[in-house]
This record gives C-alpha cells, structure tokens and sequence, in this order.
C-alpha cells in the first residue's frame, strides 16, 4: 500500500471539508440578516460543489472544493410594516437559510472531516509501525 497516496487522497477531502464548513459558517451567520435597503435582496445561501481531478504528483484522483453556487430557492418573508426596508405590503424579505438544513450539512461534512482525518492518522500510524519494525 502506498501510505503517501492515501495520505494525499485523504488530505484533499480535509481540505474541501473545511472550505464546505467555511461556506455552511457564513450562511448560518447570515440567515438572520436583512437587506441593507429597502427593494434590496438578502443574503442569498451558498451552496459549495465539489470537483475531482487528477494529481499526477500523486497518480491518483483527489477531491476539491468546487464552484461555490447562489441557491435560487426563494426568500423567507416577514410581515413587519414598521421595518424600514419593508415593501409596500409591510412584507420583509429574509435570506432562504433554513437552519435545520445548515446544521445537518455541517454535522455531515465534519464526520466527512474526521473520517479523512482518521486515513491520515492511521496510515501515520502504520508507517511508525513500519520505520520500528525495520529499526530491529
């Protein structure tokens, strides 16, 4: 087994997990905010891609934080006539950040997280094995 490879391989799903959790972070740090105006748009949630491609150093296919996409689904409102970035109906745009749907994606990409961390440890481990094995 080509302990450097694995190490490679999971090392690029550590870093695409962080950029996702980056992403899921500032969705849920914006899923409260308002326009800065009024007729502006919220916040808009991100939603992060992934992209493989070939690492030739490595001869293997690795993963990667792809193309960060705008969700379309559409906004939350609010009847709050008193807010002054209010439409004429008294109705508050909101971003459409569903909490619930942020926490189970974060709670997924971090397990993703430490399942690549776990190759790495393990394939660290296996190699120390190796180097006290050939010492004797």
């Amino acid at each position: 087994m080509d302990f450097m490879k694995a190490i490679g391989i999971a090392a690029s799903g550590l870093r695409a997990q962080s950029g996702r959790m980056r992403v899921i972070s500032e969705n849920i740090a914006n899923a409260d905010s308002e326009p800065t105006r009024a007729g502006a748009e919220p916040y808009r949630r991100k939603v992060p891609t992934f992209a493989d491609r070939l690492d030739r150093e490595l001869d293997a296919r690795v993963v990667d934080l792809g193309r960060v996409r705008r969700d379309q689904a559409p906004f939350r409102t609010k009847h709050d006539p008193g807010n002054p970035v209010a439409d004429a109906k008294g109705d508050v745009q909101l971003p459409n950040v569903n909490l619930l749907v942020e926490t189970v994606d974060m709670r997924e990409a971090q397990r993703s997280y430490e399942a690549n961390l776990n190759v790495v440890t393990a394939a660290r481990r296996m190699i120390s094995r190796t180097i006290d094995i050939l010492k004797v």
